[in-house]
């Protein structure tokens, strides 16, 4: 986003998280023991494999879905334990004061039973999915008499039949304290709620496992990792009833932290299983559920893994793709990934122990799979690149109050069936943000556009956002700039009237732009996050892209150690716009920096990096082999723009990782009539969207 000419003064909830291939990291536990016939026996199903090492494999099961055929079938298959979705919540069960009903859940439970399938409990005490009633509670006797009331009543109807109770569920507040989050029971009841309720359970069902259970705990140095570690110490040194941790994994496309098999094994040093509990990744990578499930393996006190739903559409990430089975029932590649790395195979009996004919069949089915597996993994990036462009997708609409010239900067996410996009506009007069959703590009056109500074975004300059899902605080982020780096908060994307206030990443201009940006702008403010910290990229129209960082739990704070990050003497080679993404399936970083060529056209460089903190290596970064610039553009529909501009890549998934498949690549970009010149604001920029031609999948 160009400042020159120009300054008339930019998670039932939602979820994780890191590199798309990050390796396991070896904790301190050693491995559970494999089954004494495992390396000739190997089950062909989740369930069965995992109960050759003594674990479970479960799924969430959502009572009214199981008359539905493909999904019952596949959790009778596939699974050896359940966990009711909703129907054990408080809201099911105790809708009214001391009136308990458990029908749903009972049809879940006496079903599983039958089956031979465990259990998992969920969940007793929760801040969420409470009956008003509860929440209107104001005296702490009286709410401490209903929390034990509640889990004795309900442990006491399931006595026997529940494997695993998660007794406390998200007692700590993300950031960096550490510290319990408000609710009724913290405000009331104090830090001792969850002592309480731990002892209430073990009085209720003393041969059920109790378990704590909560999100964003895989990280070994987050702060709320450590503030549940601190406090299951104290329980076991006290005394504290406390069995088993749960950690929910809801992960981004990048899976794990790579410290998330330290994590697992130090919990379990203190004496308590551990499991993970509510399994689902963004667009279920295939590297990433390996090495999910493999950290597990890893540690002998894992004792087992829940996957949150069967297929793609039971996921409450529905349009995230997080399953093993998508929305036909159907095997994904991660499905064989998570298999292997439990220890199985497609094949029930090795070769020896087969017929010729059966080992012929096995053969043939391993084959498939791999083959499966390798188109559905993304390329290596191509060295060069060829693109076609669609016609103009989205332009300007004036109303009485918004006279619009230019439509510009655009940021994209897919969520919940639908396409997401923020946008500058511009005009004589200055800057804003707009927003607007579609089901399809074709109809991108008639949206309806919905101006930002409406909302508590504000009036004033506003320019070049970029939007993405914060996994850690389940929250969307709206960054842009004001002349500073800034930001708004959402947790409902759909919701133009939900964004906060502009909050600032930093007090001030870093030193560091202020001594080289010379004439130029401070600009086009980009954030991306790996496992451990997060980057936030800007530029400053005279040839530097600057990187700062800071922890993932001190986001959006704490942002420092601003550093030049890439440099070139000619300021319009390295001029702005630019954004950076995670490679999926690889250990591969792209940036993209806009830049002017010879001609006076915009146009995009590229380069690759092992790490955000890493160095640059070109990719297609000159005129005569570009990333993106109009002579590797055909335009099918007629040349509506020269310039290639100001735009963002469609990712795979629409968290902070900004993860996208090589072999699917789209820009939605700006563009305008070749002719138009005048005043910078007053340009008639609209949006189209390029797809790649070359595609090495």
């Amino acid at each position: 986003m160009n400042l020159l000419n120009r300054l008339s003064r930019r998670r039932a909830s939602a979820l994780g998280l890191l590199a798309a291939a990050v390796m396991v990291v070896p904790g301190t536990a050693t491995a559970a023991p494999e089954s004494p016939d495992s390396p000739e026996v190997k089950a062909s199903t989740l369930g069965a494999q995992a109960a050759q090492t003594g674990r479970y494999f479960g799924t969430a099961v959502a009572a009214g879905k199981l008359g539905d055929g493909t999904y019952s079938t596949i959790l009778d298959r596939e699974f050896n334990s359940v966990t009711p979705e909703n129907e054990m919540k408080w809201d099911a069960t105790e809708r009214t004061r001391g009136s308990f009903t458990f029908g749903p859940a009972d049809q879940i439970v006496n079903r599983a039973t039958a089956r031979g399938q465990r259990v998992r409990g969920h969940t007793l005490v929760w801040h969420s999915q409470l009956p008003g009633w509860v929440g209107g509670i104001t005296d702490a006797n009286t709410l401490r008499g209903v929390m034990n009331n509640h889990i004795t009543t309900v442990m006491n109807h399931y006595k026997g039949r529940i494997h695993s109770w998660d007794v406390v569920n998200e007692a700590f507040a993300d950031g960096t304290g550490g510290q319990h989050r408000p609710s009724v029971f913290q405000n009331l009841l104090g830090d001792g709620f969850i002592e309480q309720a731990f002892r209430t359970a073990r009085s209720a069902d003393p041969a059920a496992k109790l378990c704590y259970n909560d999100y964003n705990i895989e990280n070994w140095t987050a702060a709320k990792t450590q503030g549940v570690y601190r406090m299951v110490r104290d329980f076991k040194a006290r005394g504290v009833p406390i069995d088993c941790v749960g950690f929910q994994a809801h992960f981004g496309t990048g899976g794990p932290p790579a410290n998330f098999q330290t994590t697992l094994a130090n919990f379990a040093a203190l004496g308590v299983d551990v499991q993970i509990t509510e399994l689902d990744i963004a667009q279920a990578p295939t590297a990433a559920y390996a090495n999910t499930v493999r950290a597990c393996m890893n540690v002998s006190r894992c004792t087992g893994i829940t996957v949150w739903g069967i297929r793609d559409s039971d996921s409450w990430r529905a349009g995230e793709n997080p399953l093993l089975f998508d929305r036909s029932g159907n095997k994904k590649p991660a499905f064989q990934s998570a298999l292997t790395a439990l220890g199985g195979t497609a094949a029930t009996r090795t070769a020896s122990a087969s017929s010729p004919r059966t080992a012929s069949t096995a053969a043939t089915r391993s084959a498939s799979a791999t083959t499966t597996r390798n188109a559905n993994d993304a390329a290596a990036l191509p060295g060069s690149y060829s693109w076609s462009s669609s016609g103009v997708l989205m332009s300007p609409k004036s109303d009485s109050t918004h006279n619009i010239a230019g439509l510009k900067d655009p940021s994209v996410v897919y969520h919940n069936g639908r396409w997401h996009v923020f946008a500058s506009v511009a005009s004589a007069s200055g800057y804003n943000l707009v927003y607007l959703n579609f089901t399809d590009w074709s109809q991108a056109s008639s949206a309806t556009h919905h101006y930002l500074d409406r909302s508590a975004i504000g009036t004033g300059y506003r320019a070049a956002p970029q939007v993405f899902y914060f996994a850690p605080q389940r929250t969307w982020y709206l960054v842009y700039q004001t002349g500073n780096a800034s930001y708004s908060t959402n947790t409902d994307i759909s919701n133009p009237n939900g964004w906060s206030a502009p909050r600032h990443f930093y007090s001030s201009m870093p030193d560091i732009i202020r001594q080289n940006i010379g004439s130029g702008y401070w600009v086009d403010m980009w954030v991306i996050c790996d496992s451990a910290n997060c980057y936030l990229f800007s530029s400053d129209d005279n040839g530097h892209l600057y990187r700062s960082q800071t922890t993932l739990g001190q986001f959006p704070n704490g942002f420092t150690n601003t550093v030049i990050a890439a440099q070139d003497p000619n300021k319009y080679a390295l001029f702005e716009a630019s954004n950076v993404y995670k490679v999926q399936d690889t250990n591969q970083y792209l940036l993209l920096v806009e830049a002017i060529g010879s001609d006076g056209r915009r146009y995009f460089r590229s380069w690759t990096a092992g790490s955000l903190a890493g160095s640059w290596s070109p990719l297609a970064a000159s005129e005569s082999n570009p990333f993106a610039r109009a002579n590797n553009v055909a335009f099918p529909s007629g040349t509506w723009t020269r310039d290639i501009s100001h735009g963002e890549l469609v990712r795979a998934g629409n968290d902070q990782t900004l993860t996208v498949n090589s072999c699917r690549l789209q820009y939605l970009y700006q563009g305008k009539d070749p002719n138009a010149g005048g005043d910078y604001n007053s340009l008639p920029w609209r949006l189209g969207l390029l797809t790649q031609t070359n595609s090495a999948c």
